[in-house]
C-alpha cells in the first residue's frame, strides 16, 4: 500500500477528493492511503496558532514552525517519508515527476499558507514543488494535482494500463484526438480512417495528430521527445505542409 500524508490547516479541502473517482476506488481496493493531518492539533497553545507576523517586517502572516514539526516528529519518528512542500519557485511538477513519485513508499505533502511557512521547516522537506506559475491561496489544491496525478500511475489503480500508455506527455508528445458514436454529428463527421478497420492505419494516424498538435501547440516538447525513425519522418511531412495521406502514399511502413 503506498501512504500519502497530508499537513494542512483545511483537512476539508480533502473530503471531496478522497470520495469520488480513481481515488475513492484505489483507497477502497487497499492500494493506496491518505492521510490528512490538521496541523492545528499539533499546536502548542490552547488557542492552536499555527501563524504569526513575519520578522523584519512585512505584509502577512507565516505558517509557524512548532505545529509541523510536532507533527512530522509524532508521526513519523523512525522511517521518514519523501517529504514535499508546495512552492511557487519549486521544481514544475510534470508527468515526470508524477511518474518519480508514484515509485515512493510513502510521501508527504506540506501545503503551504498565506505567505507561506517559516523557512527552518525546509529542513524537513525533500523537494520544493510548483504546479504552475501563478499564486494559489494555499497548497491544498496544488496537492490535489499531485496526489490525483501520482496515484492514477500506481499499479492497480486503472484498470485500463492501456489508457495510461496513450496518456498526453506519457511519452512526452500532447495526445491525439478521440470520437465517438455517432459518427456524424451536426455536420462534423468522424475521421474515416478511424472506421477503417486497418489498425496499423489507424495506429500510424493517431501518431501523425500526436506530433501535428505538440508541434502546434507545444513546440518546446518536442525538443524533449524520444522520436522513433517513423516520428521523424512525419515530423519532416508536416514541416514540409504536407498532409497524412501524402505521408501514406509515399511511406511504405504499413504492414498489410
Amino acid at each position: 500500500m503506498k501512504k500519502f500524508h497530508i499537513f494542512t490547516i483545511f483537512p476539508q479541502f480533502f473530503d471531496c477528493f478522497k470520495d469520488v473517482g480513481i481515488v475513492s476506488r484505489a483507497i477502497k481496493r487497499g492500494i493506496v492511503d491518505i492521510n490528512v493531518v490538521n496541523i492545528r492539533d499539533f499546536a502548542t497553545d490552547k488557542h492552536r496558532t499555527v501563524d504569526d507576523v513575519v520578522y523584519g517586517g512585512g505584509p502577512g502572516m507565516l505558517l509557524k514552525p512548532e505545529p509541523i514539526f510536532n507533527a512530522y516528529e509524532t508521526l513519523f519518528p523512525d522511517k521518514k517519508p519523501y517529504t514535499l512542500i508546495t512552492e511557487p519557485w519549486g521544481r514544475r511538477f510534470d508527468q515526470q515527476f508524477a511518474q518519480e513519485l508514484s515509485q515512493k513508499e510513502e510521501i508527504l505533502i506540506i501545503c503551504g499558507r498565506y505567505e507561506g511557512v517559516d523557512e527552518r521547516v525546509k529542513t524537513l522537506v525533500d523537494e520544493e514543488v510548483s504546479i504552475g506559475d501563478f499564486i494559489l491561496s494555499g497548497g491544498e489544491v496544488a496537492a490535489q494535482v499531485i496526489l490525483d496525478a501520482t496515484i492514477r500511475l500506481i499499479p492497480g489503480v486503472v484498470g485500463d494500463t492501456d489508457s495510461l500508455r496513450v496518456d498526453t506527455f506519457s511519452d512526452g508528445l500532447l495526445g491525439y484526438p478521440n470520437y465517438t458514436r455517432p459518427s456524424s454529428f451536426r455536420g462534423m463527421e468522424v475521421p474515416k480512417v478511424l472506421t477503417s478497420g486497418n489498425h496499423n492505419l489507424i495506429q500510424l494516424w493517431r501518431r501523425w495528430k500526436q506530433i501535428q498538435k505538440t508541434m502546434e501547440k507545444r513546440p518546446d516538447l518536442l525538443k524533449k521527445a524520444q522520436l522513433s525513425d517513423t516520428d521523424r519522418k512525419i515530423l519532416e511531412y508536416i514541416e514540409r505542409g504536407l498532409d497524412f495521406e501524402d505521408f501514406v502514399k509515399n511511406y511504405k511502413i504499413l504492414k498489410r
